[in-house]
């Protein structure tokens, strides 16, 4: 008896047979056919994570650019540049080498712009990114870990801005770090050896523009790319999360593979984000450093404000008073070995606002879970009116933060509008406290209107304006009524009632469990149930058309 043998597959051509080469050493075809085979939905709002991950790609490829030509030395130096104004000015050589990128270099300031738009971009796309998974609900089971990533990936993208906003060591990036070294100072006890240990002596030292360097070529987007990759790795694992809508469920994936349809469009959505980044860096001049002037600790800069991911901070500084009530927000507190000041008019701002938002975004998806009950898996998401609490909580958050960022340019608010920089401050004063809860009332308000006017539609279709005389004489407007796709948009949600606190197994209600049940009540009290197959079928036997189509006649 023959046995047949299998002749081994032999490429014909060069490429091939390398290609070949690779694959029986390291398995990439299955690993592709796998990976390639993956479904994924189509949905704008899922652009904003390529976006960030495409910025941050023309982030490395321009920052490796400039590291070619920056010193972060803070030696000093005397210019003697093309850039007149400056011609002999001492300054830094950080400073100084930053300039000859600007001006001598063949394209070194289009790279700078690039460098900065990009970044503003990534930390843009980063943040809106994590709004529309919070407001989706993307963040439930089995996400919650996915979510804790991306709000790690946020705190670095910041700490990658703010380290490279430092580097040029002009005036402006100089009074920044200013203001770091005066809030790490402000911390009791240990803040004076902190500064001291992290300037290398006094401030300004001589080593903390080669210190952040380092952080920001090496330290910083590695951590990064650490935390880049964790998230597609949990994105492939867990499956993308989809929209609601017919065939859509918790078990399934609607959508198209990743090869090759959306490898290709990703390509050229890539090419898109970088022809935009390069038209915005080639027209838009940002941080033009020659106007600062080189870093000097006895000016301050008027009318400058950071980048807009750090400006929050600055603006929380700004809003916070030294007297509260006639009681001093700064104490001499005595210690055995002397007595020590606490700044708290420094500190507070400047931790207490910061550690409220970070606390609660990386907390969110357990305190949900916890007062819902909830512990399924979700891969369909809500849409945000259909969570009318947790939208509000996002939009008081969002507010939070945009009145601080807006105290962050009070001067230029004053200066422009010609009014008191005094009354400007009083106003966001007040916007900190009572912006976040008009903003939580109007918003759950609004989608709470908003689902009403949903089951409304899905019970009795859209309006016309069609306006037709029934034959006893009764004048009746024209419904359209919705195909199933957009009823089942309307009416495919969860609407949970809420829980009182259910007691253990002694019969007794800890105060645990009443904390969750009026939390429950919180979430859940004002609510809008979703319409019923049966109310659905009660309320099709009005007078309709089929929607979009005047020309039907009319059926009952």
């Amino acid at each position: 008896m023959s046995t047949a043998t299998q002749t081994p597959f032999e490429p014909k051509t060069t490429t091939g047979r390398i290609t070949n080469f690779v694959d029986e050493r390291v398995g990439g075809s299955g690993i592709l056919r796998e990976f390639g085979r993956k479904v994924f939905p189509d949905h704008w709002s899922f652009m904003f994570g390529e976006v960030a991950l495409y910025s941050f790609v023309i982030l490395l490829l321009s920052g490796t650019f400039l590291t070619f030509f920056f010193d972060p030395s803070m030696a000093e130096t005397h210019y003697n540049g093309p850039y007149v104004p400056l011609k002999g000015v001492e300054m830094s050589v950080a400073y100084n080498s930053t300039l000859q990128i600007s001006f001598e270099v063949r394209g070194g300031l289009f790279m700078r712009q690039v460098h900065h738009w990009s970044a503003l971009l990534f930390v843009a796309a980063v943040s809106v990114h994590m709004l529309r998974v919070f407001f989706t609900g993307a963040f439930r089971k089995p996400r919650e870990l996915n979510w804790v990533v991306g709000g790690v990936l946020l705190i670095l993208s910041m700490a990658a801005g703010f380290t490279g906003y430092s580097l040029p060591d002009d005036l402006l990036s100089g009074n920044g770090l200013r203001i770091i070294d005066g809030v790490v100072k402000s911390i009791p006890v240990i803040g004076t050896y902190i500064s001291f240990f992290l300037f290398g002596g006094e401030f300004p030292g001589t080593v903390i523009v080669s210190r952040l360097y380092m952080m920001h070529i090496m330290l910083v987007p590695a951590l990064i790319l650490l935390m880049v990759a964790i998230h597609l790795f949990m994105v492939v694992i867990h499956k993308h999360t989809q929209y609601p809508g017919p065939g859509r469920n918790d078990r399934n994936v609607v959508g198209y593979p990743l090869g090759p349809v959306y490898a290709a469009k990703a390509g050229g959505f890539f090419f898109i984000v970088f022809g935009i980044i390069a038209f915005i860096s080639a027209f838009f001049q940002i941080n033009p450093v020659w106007n600062y002037g080189p870093y000097d600790p006895s000016p301050v800069s008027a009318g400058t404000q950071p980048d807009w991911y750090i400006g929050w901070v600055d603006g929380a500084l700004r809003l916070m008073p030294g007297w509260v009530f006639n009681i001093p927000m700064e104490w001499n507190i005595p210690f055995p070995w002397g007595t020590n000041t606490l700044s708290f008019n420094v500190l507070g701002p400047a931790l207490i606002p910061a550690g409220i938002v970070f606390t609660l975004l990386f907390m969110y998806p357990w305190i949900e879970r916890w007062v819902t009950r909830d512990d399924r898996e979700h891969h369909v998401l809500d849409r945000p009116r259909n969570a009318p609490t947790r939208t509000a909580i996002g939009v008081a958050g969002f507010i939070f933060y945009c009145v601080m960022w807006a105290a962050a340019s009070s001067d230029l608010v004053a200066t422009h509008f010609e009014v008191s920089l005094n009354d400007v401050t009083y106003w966001l004063r007040a916007l900190f406290f009572i912006g976040p809860i008009l903003g939580f009332i109007v918003t759950k308000r609004v989608a709470l209107a908003l689902q009403r006017k949903d089951r409304e539609i899905a019970l009795h279709g859209r309006e016309t304006g069609r306006i037709v005389r029934l034959p006893h004489g009764e004048f009746q407007e024209i419904h359209a009524q919705l195909d199933d796709y957009k009823r089942y948009k309307l009416v495919g949600y969860e609407s949970p009632v809420p829980e009182e606190g259910i007691p253990n197994e002694n019969g007794i209600v800890t105060r645990k469990e009443k904390l969750r049940g009026k939390l429950s009540g919180f979430f859940f009290e004002d609510r809008v149930a979703p319409a019923t197959p049966s109310e659905l079928e009660a309320g099709h036997h009005h007078e309709a058309i089929e929607a979009g189509d005047d020309d039907k006649a009319i059926t009952h």
